[in-house]
């Protein structure tokens, strides 16, 4: 036999290059479970291919982005990926990072997400690529599939035997003709497809022709046996190819760069992007004047993944901007769900959700944004919701429950009837309602809830009317709780802001000296002046646009700061915030 040579074939490289951007099968869907994570490999490329609760089959980069630990030896819970390793965690479809045990108190970045290759069910097998295929896999009959045969020889070593020396298992010799670049159709037999596993490596992959006399179980695994048999034949003949032609070129996988931070607040210039188009598919009402949304992507990407506790800015069609959060509990990837409330005093935006946005209609979104992230390192979290605040805290008692983590969620309504997503809270444990409570009333109850938990081990997360949380968390603060273990979301300032003095701004880093005029906020300023600022709620609630004050003593007009916080001067919220000295100093 002739001995192989060291340089690596430049045809069979060429061959290889031609496959980037072909659907290729990757694993028999019925060897994917649930709660399983199935280790596959595409050109060089490891996957970890894993099959969610709702039946979507994801393939992953094979990967954690943290310290590049195997994804194929991950937790699947059905809904996320769990690293054995230090715990992160991925969601179904995005494979977006959504807890960081090591940074509780930040939601990871969106950057954070891992590589995901293309997806497709057919013919009982799971498609992919490595690159951007065109179209869908190849049509075939579906039929049995047999069990998959590893080769170790190159994919166009494997398809020319397939081809010259074609399977026969129906009692006659059948031709064979190519179906696409890797696949073999024997008529009246089976269709093969090759799988290109590495330049030196390949699997070849059955799917039986249905009209195959199989009449009991017997007959099935006598079927199996004739191709098991006739498959061990090819793999011989193309191992013996390959040996005789030059080494066959290992593959080297492509790994993207894995970001450094983990913070969630938006990069320079994504403070107003709406990237993404989302389609109304249900909206309906979940409680007297409070619409719920669920939103689909209106292609096949699926939509950014958000955390609990994440919003996004929702372009409405009358030009305002709204942020809503998101009430999706973990794995619910497929949509987006937000509840809007019609207030009696709307200046267009629950408006216009009411009245003009209907089932089919396209929507401009942002990407998810999280100012309210949720720790999951304390024994015991109690949720506390007034009204619509109940939309944030909704989806952390989702996930705190999922993850068998301690929590109560305690929500105040005006009036019995005004619960909304019932079914959702029917399915949580700890769910306290309260109705029809007065200020005076509800203060007693909320110092009850403080007063009967354990502080050092309990985390504490309030959102709801301004009063409500401005009482909540003056209680907190007089009976004890540490300012870290106690979290808030405003939805809005309530507070009136006064805008009519004029004073300068110096941008230590940009080195620029800028009049803030009155009737202008510092946002606005520092932007026509072409510095990017992140902002989200631009009313001094969300805490997004909050930057370091170096100089000058600040007037705030926010309810995000706490009372020691504003005391201090040390940063302000650049949409409300306003100066009492003639020149402030900033860190921008």
């Amino acid at each position: 036999m002739t001995q192989p040579s060291d340089q690596p074939d430049d045809e069979a490289r060429g061959f290889l290059g031609e496959l980037t951007n072909l659907w290729h099968p990757v694993a028999a869907a019925d060897k994917v479970p649930q709660f399983h994570v199935y280790h596959g490999q595409l050109l060089g490329q490891e996957l970890a291919i894993w099959r969610a609760e709702d039946d979507y089959i994801n393939v992953w980069e094979n990967r954690c982005l943290h310290r590049g630990v195997r994804l194929t030896i991950a937790q699947n819970d059905g809904r996320e990926l769990k690293c054995q390793y230090h715990g992160w965690r991925y969601a179904n479809r995005t494979a977006a990072c959504t807890y960081i045990p090591a940074h509780p108190a930040n939601a990871p970045a969106r950057t954070i997400t891992n590589r995901t290759f293309p997806t497709r069910v057919a013919s009982g097998l799971v498609w992919s690529s490595i690159g951007e295929p065109v179209g869908e896999p190849p049509a075939v009959p579906s039929g049995l599939v047999a069990r998959p045969m590893p080769v170790a020889a190159k994919p166009i070593d494997v398809l020319q035997v397939l081809l010259t020396s074609p399977p026969q298992v129906a009692g006659q010799d059948r031709a064979a003709t190519q179906q696409g670049a890797l696949g073999v159709n024997v008529p009246g037999v089976a269709v093969f497809f090759v799988q290109p596993v590495d330049g030196g490596r390949s699997i070849i992959r059955t799917v039986l022709d249905p009209a195959l006399p199989v009449h009991s179980a017997r007959g099935r695994l006598a079927l199996f046996r004739a191709v098991d048999t006739e498959l061990t034949g090819i793999r011989r003949r193309a191992e013996e190819l390959t040996g005789l032609g030059p080494e066959p070129e290992r593959l080297s996988p492509r790994y993207e760069p894995v970001p450094a931070e983990i913070s969630s607040i938006p990069s320079a210039g994504e403070y107003r992007e709406f990237p993404t188009r989302v389609r109304v598919v249900s909206a309906r009402e979940t409680a007297p004047g409070i619409r719920a949304f669920e939103l689909t992507s209106t292609t096949d990407v699926p939509l950014p993944s958000g955390q609990p506790g994440s919003h996004i800015d929702v372009m409405l069609p009358n030009g305002l901007v709204r942020q809503y959060s998101l009430i999706n509990g973990p794995g619910e990837t497929g949509s987006y769900v937000i509840a809007v409330r019609r207030t009696p005093d709307s200046t267009g935006g629950s408006r216009a959700l009411h009245e003009s946005v209907r089932t089919g209609d396209v929507l401009a979104v942002s990407l998810p944004r999280n100012n309210f992230p949720l720790r999951q390192d304390h024994e015991r979290t109690i949720l506390i919701a007034g009204g619509i605040g109940l939309t944030p805290l909704l989806s952390m008692a989702q996930t705190l429950q999922y993850h068998g983590l301690g929590a109560e969620l305690h929500y105040f309504v005006t009036h019995a009837e005004d619960v909304a997503f019932q079914e959702r809270l029917d399915q949580l444990d700890g769910v306290h309602i309260r109705s029809g409570l007065n200020p005076t009333a509800t203060e007693a109850e909320l110092r009850a809830i403080l007063g009967r938990t354990e502080r050092e081990r309990t985390q504490l997360y309030i959102c709801g009317p301004p009063p409500m949380l401005d009482a909540m968390r003056a209680i907190a603060r007089e009976t004890g709780w540490a300012s870290e273990n106690v979290h808030f979301e405003y939805f809005r300032n309530d507070r009136p802001v006064d805008d009519s003095s004029r004073f300068e701004i110096v941008l230590s880093r940009s080195v620029m000296n800028l009049t803030v005029e009155p009737g202008a906020t510092i946002l606005e300023t520092v932007r026509a002046a072409g510095v990017s600022v992140a902002s989200s709620c631009e009313q001094g609630a969300c805490g997004t646009c909050r930057v370091t004050v170096i100089g000058g003593e600040p007037d705030h007009q926010d309810v995000y700061l706490d009372d020691e916080e504003k005391a201090a001067g040390r940063s302000l919220m650049t949409c409300v915030s306003r100066s009492l000295s003639p020149t402030l100093t900033l860190d921008l």
